[in-house]
């Protein structure tokens, strides 16, 4: 595998019911239109934007979610406790397949799709069996932390062996085509992280039809929230915060940290959290440029109407890629609240406002990833939304894996063993350079092949993503 690092040059265009504070974020209620349009992922509805002088019942941080963690001889968890979670995590997502296929009816491109996932799941089985045994019962991994009172708000700690000092953290958010995301598929990330002395939290959120990208967009800001103010609880260094998205992951994670800088640049603007508390962001094979990429062209034109026929040409064209590989049109626009709203959740054109240009300078430092043989999202997409970060004024770099697909980076890699150049890249940013970072890693243990290799060439070719 070759991998290339570009110094950028502009183009010329959170098992335990453990419950703590939801950190929530409250906001001014008196706000200009123009101040309220500048927010574009606040909720509509009273409760959520916290008016009508109705105050959230908030949940106290109990002593036993702060306690130490146990020892091998005194973990205090029974195999029923961890079977029933087992039973009750899986009903949660059979429930919420059921629901989808209500929307989806019947239609060959998803059904395709299903049955190739189907049949890339049961090759990477081996792997997946060995992950979810310490996902289920390591004393290293704290599950279904409660970080909000919306459904589905918790999240996963991942702990290092020896927390002896602060840890850096990382937030993950998961990927899934804003549909089957969910906190486990960060498991083998997690573990691997920990190993290397890291903190991580790998963030649940609400999906479709559960939720849509505003409600995916607040969850994740409420579980980076939780991180921010009570990861030191947990021997987590609450000045040494790192975000992490992968695929949709990375779309939702970007959408909030600049939906944060918005609202931080916002008058009388009360926030929980601040994107000061993030170091750096780094996104994985994400999607934010293609949602965003098609609609650059639109701000040129003078003719209100041809800027609307052109806005719907290109904007269909994108929403065609996703209906031929199974994300139907009707629910990619539900999912994004309609067409007319999908330049609000497209961080690419967002930073192009030049309304929210002070916002831009809070923004931390952008790191994206990306295979170029990524047939879901290509790999020029990643390099557009650097493009376009850059000539804003943002701090960015892309990393290019020659020859990688969308899955190879965050699984088929990690499942094989060795040594792993995406974790050594995130590892030497968060410890200050590649020298400093080898003197954790090298302390962990290498990991081991957890599937044959002709198994993991095998799920490459069908690998429906």
């Amino acid at each position: 595998m070759s991998l290339e690092l570009h110094p950028h040059t502009p183009s010329p265009q959170f098992d335990e019911e453990e419950k703590a504070s939801p950190s929530s974020s409250s906001s001014s209620s008196a706000s200009s239109p123009a101040a309220e349009d500048a927010r574009p992922f606040l909720r509509r509805s009273a409760s959520a934007a916290g008016g009508g002088g109705r105050s959230r019942r908030r949940r106290t941080v109990s002593e036993p979610s702060l306690r130490p963690l146990p020892s091998h001889t005194s973990r205090g968890r029974s195999f029923r406790r961890d079977v029933g979670h087992a039973a009750a995590e899986t009903f949660l997502l059979t429930r919420l397949a059921i629901t989808l296929l209500r929307y989806l009816g019947v239609g060959y491109r998803w059904i395709t799709k299903f049955l190739a996932l189907i049949c890339y799941a049961t090759l990477l089985t081996p792997g997946f069996l060995q992950v979810g045994y310490y996902y289920f019962f390591s004393s290293q991994v704290r599950r279904s932390i409660i970080y909000g009172d919306r459904p589905r708000n918790r999240l996963d700690l991942y702990l290092p062996t020896k927390v002896d000092c602060s840890k850096p953290v990382v937030a993950f958010v998961t990927g899934g085509a804003w549909i089957i995301g969910y906190k486990a598929w960060g498991a083998l990330l997690g573990r691997r992280l920990a190993e290397r002395g890291i903190i991580v939290a790998c963030i649940d959120y609400r999906n479709f039809p559960q939720g849509t990208i505003s409600d995916m967009v607040e969850d994740a800001s409420q579980g980076i929230s939780f991180v921010c103010n009570n990861i030191g609880s947990y021997g987590g260094d609450p000045n040494r915060i790192y975000l992490i998205g992968q695929s949709a992951g990375a779309h939702i994670a970007a959408c909030t940290i600049l939906d944060q800088a918005i609202k931080e640049c916002g008058e009388r603007e009360c926030t929980s959290w601040s994107v000061s508390q993030i170091k750096a962001y780094f996104g994985i094979s994400g999607g934010a440029c293609d949602l965003s990429y098609q609609y650059l062209f639109l701000v040129s034109c003078r003719s209100d109407g041809f800027k609307l026929a052109y806005f719907r040409y290109n904007m269909l064209e994108l929403i065609d890629h996703f209906h031929s590989r199974g994300l139907y049109r009707s629910i990619f626009l539900s999912i994004m609240e309609g067409e007319q709203n999908l330049w609000r959740c497209s961080p690419e054109i967002l930073v192009q406002d030049s309304s929210i240009k002070h916002a831009i300078s809070l923004l931390p430092h952008v790191i994206l990833f990306h295979g170029t043989s990524d047939q879901s999202i290509p790999s020029t997409a990643s390099k557009k939304f650097v493009d376009t970060l850059h000539s804003v004024g943002a701090k960015v770099d892309i990393v290019l894996f020659e020859g990688k697909t969308h899955t190879d980076l965050f699984l088929q890699d990690p499942l094989r063993g060795g040594k792993d150049e995406l974790l050594e890249h995130i590892a030497a940013v968060i410890y200050g350079g590649v020298a400093a970072a080898h003197a954790y890693i090298s302390v962990a243990p290498l990991p081991r092949r957890l599937v044959p290799e002709f198994m993991l060439q095998l799920a490459r070719k069908i690998s429906p993503f």
